[in-house]
């Protein structure tokens, strides 16, 4: 499966160095800016899935990264301060973090609270009724695709790549991420594997790969969902 993706907003280089040692032994992605400012820029081009958020940081602290992320988007966010106000704690649950952990602390508790955040907002996809992006809706449960309300003639194949597309969205996704993440599918049944299905899936949507709605090729690192939620 594809790695989860982990970005650190933190100028400690020791902390951050602990964050990527560690948690790359259960298989995350760890990628960590020192600079807030240019780590927004960075984010709008491959979403993570998971945000870790310090406070005290230079150019704009984790209070105003926060306001700005909530803006856009519902990525999960974890802060970290070495300050124990509970004030600190109540605004940043106010801004919309998900979680708060008061340095020093403990990897494995953190890791902890990842894994339960993470699982949290996996069940929540799952278990939602529909979920729409733009003119596009999917029923994962009953593996339907409606796109203006008509529905898509989607092969099973074609419904697994879109749904985790959908379940990735923002993140660019190799092709050997992608087959890593569709088990079960007979790829020799594909003249050119994952570039035949993400083409057939792109001629049902109705979308150019020249000016995307959907799905974005990434020339040299494989294909990226940009039809966000609505």
């Amino acid at each position: 499966m594809a790695k989860n993706k982990i970005v650190v907003f933190e100028d400690n280089e020791k902390t951050i160095n602990l964050l990527k040692n560690y948690l790359a032994q259960f298989d995350y992605e760890v990628v960590a800016y020192a600079n807030p400012v240019e780590g927004l820029q960075k984010l709008k081009r491959d979403l993570p899935d998971i945000i870790i958020l310090d406070i005290m940081m230079p150019k704009m602290d984790g209070f105003e990264v926060c306001r700005e992320v909530r803006k856009e988007y519902s990525i999960p966010i974890i802060m970290l301060t070495a300050r124990g106000d509970v004030t600190d704690r109540i605004i940043g649950l106010e801004l919309g973090a998900d979680d708060y952990l008061p340095k020093p602390f403990e990897p494995r508790e953190l890791l902890a609270r990842i894994q339960t955040i993470l699982r949290r907002v996996s069940d929540q996809k799952i278990k939602r009724e529909a979920i729409r992006c733009g003119r596009l809706e999917i029923h994962i449960n009953k593996q339907q695709a409606f796109l203006d309300g008509k529905q898509l003639d989607l092969t099973t194949y074609e419904f697994d790549l879109l749904n985790l597309f959908v379940q990735k969205q923002g993140r660019v996704l190799s092709r050997e991420q992608i087959i890593n993440d569709l088990k079960g599918i007979d790829w020799s049944a594909f003249d050119r594997s994952i570039d035949t299905l993400v083409s057939r899936l792109r001629n049902k949507l109705g979308d150019d790969s020249k000016n995307p709605e959907f799905i974005k090729t990434v020339w040299g690192s494989g294909y990226k969902f940009i039809g966000y939620e609505a």
